[in-house]
């Protein structure tokens, strides 16, 4: 099994890229995430912290982030270490074509072989793609 795990998803959306941007890239605004508790923000607005219940939680680092085209950060937590990018384009009806890519080293050998029975991470991201939908008032279906 490949040490580095490599989910990737595309996803198109009906709102135009400014706004689906905007979105994807605040992280003050979070309820709208089905996934996570809480963000905390640090005051340089580069790190964060994501809670996923009251002791687990991942923190990122901003890599890089291009307006309305492309966001980069790196991600790291007890079990893993990672890095994920997305891209955002506007397609010709002017609505937006996301791909997110993420990489993800897990830590522990032996759980990193587990992981691919019983940690889907292609299901993580279609869970974030059906919630930024209803945050933009689109149908899930489209």
């Amino acid at each position: 099994m490949p040490k580095i795990r490599v989910p990737e998803i595309t996803a198109y959306f009906k709102s135009d890229v400014k706004t689906v941007w905007n979105v994807v890239t605040n992280n003050v605004d979070y309820k709208w995430r089905s996934d996570i508790m809480k963000i905390e923000v640090y005051p340089d607005g580069n790190h964060w912290l994501e809670y996923y219940n009251e002791k687990t939680y991942t923190k990122f680092t901003l890599v890089e982030k291009v307006e309305n085209n492309k966001y980069v950060f790196d991600l790291e937590n007890k079990m893993f270490i990672g890095h994920w990018t997305g891209y955002f384009s506007p397609t010709e009806t002017g609505g937006t074509k996301v791909i997110f890519t993420e990489n993800i080293l897990i830590k522990n050998p032996i759980i990193r072989m587990m992981s691919h029975l019983f940690w889907d991470l292609e299901k993580i991201q279609k869970t974030y793609l059906a919630d930024l939908k209803i945050k933009l008032q689109e149908d899930s279906n489209s």
